[in-house]
């Protein structure tokens, strides 16, 4: 499919917009809707659960709610676990956890989202692990460039030692429990149809000069990118649609899983996979009503919830197939990167570089807590990713 096919009528473009941003945005009635008719006593917290925090005692059976920005459609790109997590918990507790899905933005996306979880609003949700770093700022190490950005580097992380002592500890000091790990894929540069026409796509940092370049808010990524040479802008996700339209945005960087499952498709010309920061996200709990639950029922969603996660990890493949059949069918091309090109990428944002020094210091504490983590990127974890190799981005 040519450029021009892509593009579409003025008309057809504004109603589009308008469906994606009902589509990453929240719905506020409908969200009104459902904590009104969610709500109890109990704390606030839906379902009327306790609220007592006793581990060995607490509530015999309880509702949760899991909310998420995705829709269950999009679940065929982007392996959130929604129906998997529902039918583990069910199962594992017997039916005394009832799990009610709200997908699609319903109850909020986002840091509303995670505040919800954190006060007890929603039980659960899934949220970007950015929403952590105001307590454990170590979490923003992810966002190093070549740090963990492999999927086993990034489960080794997450499941190591010194990531539960540093990151999971703080976050329950403040409200939250993690229920798993959402491991995606690696992001790659995607154009849009702002990009020059005929224009190599960004295969080395000398292409992506002056270029662009959409970025969460995120310090680490604006350094990142301001090293490549782009001109990077925070742009909130779901404004990234028509910025990439209208050429405020000629290119974003996210896992291509993400562009299917939020509508992107006819908007991305070019996929070109770095493997320099992963797109990973977290199942989160609130503390205190995952506290009310009594010892047996923590015990079967911890179950639950490690089942998930493994299934999480054997699912990437799968989801990874379906985003790339639905991008080129659309006419995206993907770019496979050789390794001197890699390298020049590496060389020019990798954390190696003496200007994340400061950034180490700050988010891990010292450079010799930086170390624990490094090395922690490296240690084998018990839950293997190695059959998510990457080289499948690129293979057709």
């Amino acid at each position: 499919m040519s450029r021009n096919q892509r593009n579409t009528s003025s008309k057809h473009r504004t109603e589009k917009r308008a469906n994606r941003r009902a589509f990453l945005g929240t719905s506020a009635a409908v969200g009104a809707g459902l904590l009104a008719g969610c709500t109890g006593g109990g704390g606030g917290l839906i379902g009327g659960s306790s609220s007592g925090g006793n581990n060995s005692g607490g509530s015999s059976s309880a509702t949760m709610t899991y909310a998420t920005p995705y829709t269950l459609d999009a679940e065929q790109y982007v392996p959130i676990m929604q129906p998997e997590f529902k039918e583990n918990v069910e199962n594992a507790t017997n039916g005394d956890i009832t799990v009610e899905l709200a997908p699609g933005g319903q109850l909020g996306t986002g840091a509303d989202l995670a505040q919800k979880v954190q006060q007890g609003t929603v039980e659960a949700a899934q949220i970007s692990l950015s929403n952590f770093a105001p307590f454990a700022s170590a979490v923003d190490l992810i966002n190093m460039p070549y740090f963990a950005s492999t999927n086993q580097e990034f489960v080794n992380l997450a499941t190591s030692d010194i990531w539960q002592e540093r990151i999971e500890s703080s976050i329950r000091e403040n409200g939250y429990e993690v229920a798993y790990y959402i491991d995606i894929d690696p992001r790659s540069i995607a154009t849009g149809p702002s990009f020059p026409p005929g224009q190599t796509p960004p295969l080395t940092p000398q292409d992506m000069q002056g270029i662009k370049h959409r970025i969460p808010g995120s310090d680490l990524l604006q350094t990142a990118w301001n090293l490549a040479g782009a001109n990077p802008s925070p742009i909130d996700w779901s404004e990234t649609p028509t910025a990439l339209e209208e050429g405020v945005a000629e290119s974003t960087h996210n896992a291509p899983s993400f562009h299917p499952a939020f509508g992107f498709t006819d908007i991305i010309t070019n996929e070109v996979p770095l493997f320099a920061v992963v797109d990973a996200q977290v199942a989160a709990m609130n503390r205190q009503w995952y506290q009310s639950l009594s010892s047996d029922l923590q015990d079967s969603l911890d179950q639950a919830a490690e089942q998930t996660f493994r299934q999480n990890l054997e699912k990437v493949a799968e989801t990874r197939q379906n985003a790339y059949d639905t991008l080129t069918e659309a006419g995206v091309e993907y770019h496979a990167l050789d390794d001197g090109q890699i390298q020049q990428w590496q060389d020019a944002i990798g954390y190696q570089r003496p200007e994340w020094e400061q950034a180490k210091k700050d988010l891990a504490g010292s450079l010799d807590e930086f170390e624990r983590f490094e090395q922690a990127t490296s240690q084998k974890s018990e839950y293997d990713a190695s059959a998510l190799d990457v080289d499948a981005l690129t293979s057709s």
